[in-house]
């Protein structure tokens, strides 16, 4: 059986770890920037895992 392609939307997004949990970044952090506190974009900066329960969804996708 061929394997499946890896989505090239998901391939840009997420990257694994070295114990296999998935990273990603946060949203809301493009524009409209201005009524947002300093320290929820700080926040927003940092990357984060993807929860446990969409973890199988974008293994699959990559």
């Amino acid at each position: 059986m061929p394997k499946m392609k890896t989505k090239s939307g998901a391939k840009k997004r997420f990257t694994l770890t070295a114990t296999g949990r998935v990273k990603r970044k946060h949203a809301y952090k493009s524009h409209i920037l201005t009524k947002k506190s300093i320290k929820r974009k700080r926040n927003l900066t940092k990357s984060t895992l993807v929860s446990p329960a969409d973890e199988k969804n974008v293994k699959a996708m990559l």
